[in-house]
């Protein structure tokens, strides 16, 4: 009588599984010690999956969140999550360091020889330039925003750095919180009470580049859009890929709005933060 085709030889499955889990054998060897086919050898790996014969587990270590980053990208369709993991997440200094070192690894590993990359301003990129090693990308271009328009519009520098705007190929963000601008308002020379006061007004909850932007992550219109030498909300949209870093307490609804309105396609944060967002 010959033998059913359906019937599933468990010992196979098991010794096949044994050799390439275990005893670390690549599917190469294995065809040389068994004399069975390669294509063969991938069926019964897979067939060892389904039997539950293999499981696979993944233990992730210390400090990293797989889980808490697949959690974020689907709930708002964005392209990947960063978690840091920041030990004293209330220090600012702390976490400047800990995203700073998260987006200066997130740079080098995807960056094209051919990138423009614009950066704004802010705390924590400040930490991600810090934490940046040195790189010969000759072809690389950097665009920064500056503001006090009609000054800094007569520099050629400067308007050749607003030329490159519209080529921007991967952006590097800060998401401001409304209640965290005491540096920027302090002498008042990047914004004045009066900015801030008429932004909330508006229904703002936070700014990308002084861009400031509603609790849906849309663009709200206050008379300091007239002073800024910059990237504008729709503009940043079309841009390939936007990282956003930013982390604390004190970001989480602008954020949050962020990601509503589609301003970032991947966002850097740190473990609190990503807690509250994935619940929120």
């Amino acid at each position: 009588m010959g033998r059913s085709k359906n019937r599933i030889d468990f010992r196979l499955l098991t010794k096949v599984s044994k050799l390439y889990y275990e005893d670390n054998l690549s599917q190469d060897e294995i065809v040389k010690r068994l004399h069975i086919s390669r294509s063969t050898i991938s069926r019964l790996l897979a067939q060892a999956r389904e039997e539950g014969i293999v499981k696979i587990v993944v233990i992730p270590p210390t400090g990293t969140y797989a889980t808490l980053e697949s959690s974020i990208e689907q709930k708002f369709a964005i392209e990947e999550v960063i978690v840091a993991d920041v030990p004293a997440p209330a220090s600012p200094q702390m976490m400047a360091r800990e995203l700073g070192a998260a987006a200066a690894n997130y740079l080098l590993r995807v960056i094209e020889p051919q990138d423009v990359i614009g950066v704004s301003w802010g705390y924590t990129l400040r930490g991600m330039v810090t934490a940046l090693e040195p790189k010969n990308f000759p072809n690389v271009r950097i665009v920064q925003s500056k503001k006090t328009r009609e000054v800094y519009l007569m520099d050629e520098h400067v308007r050749t750095a607003v030329d490159l705007l519209p080529n921007i190929t991967l952006a590097f963000v800060g998401v401001g919180s409304l209640n965290s601008y005491s540096i920027s308002v302090r002498d008042e020379t990047i914004l004045t009470r009066s900015d801030l006061d008429e932004a909330i007004a508006n229904g703002a909850v936070g700014d990308i580049a002084n861009r400031f932007f509603n609790a849906d992550g849309q663009s709200v219109q206050t008379e300091l859009n007239d002073r800024i030498i910059g990237i504008d909300l729709d503009h940043l949209r079309n841009i390939s890929r936007v990282v956003g870093v930013a982390g604390g307490s004190n970001k989480f609804e602008p954020i949050r709005a962020a990601l509503r309105g589609k301003l970032i396609d991947v966002l850097i944060t740190d473990q609190s933060t990503a807690k509250t967002l994935a619940k929120g």
